[in-house]
């Protein structure tokens, strides 16, 4: 994976987060098209720079984790 991707996919998850406001991490692969790899290499990239958090949240007595932009 060049590193030049790993920024644009970086990009990609920025936008969906950006448009949709939290998501799981199931909906950003789905909305980003991103496998696996992609996904978690641009969410290391993103939080390398401070621009995303994860926030966990009780459902139904169910912890839900998702991927927030930071203010």
């Amino acid at each position: 994976m060049e590193i030049n991707n790993i920024g644009n996919n970086a990009g990609l998850v920025w936008n969906a987060l950006n448009t949709n406001g939290k998501m799981t991490e199931t909906k950003l692969k789905k909305e980003t098209g991103l496998a696996s790899a992609e996904f978690f290499a641009a969410l290391g990239w993103l939080a390398r720079e401070g621009k995303v958090a994860t926030v966990v949240e009780t459902r139904c007595g169910k912890d839900c984790e998702y991927y927030t932009l930071n203010a």
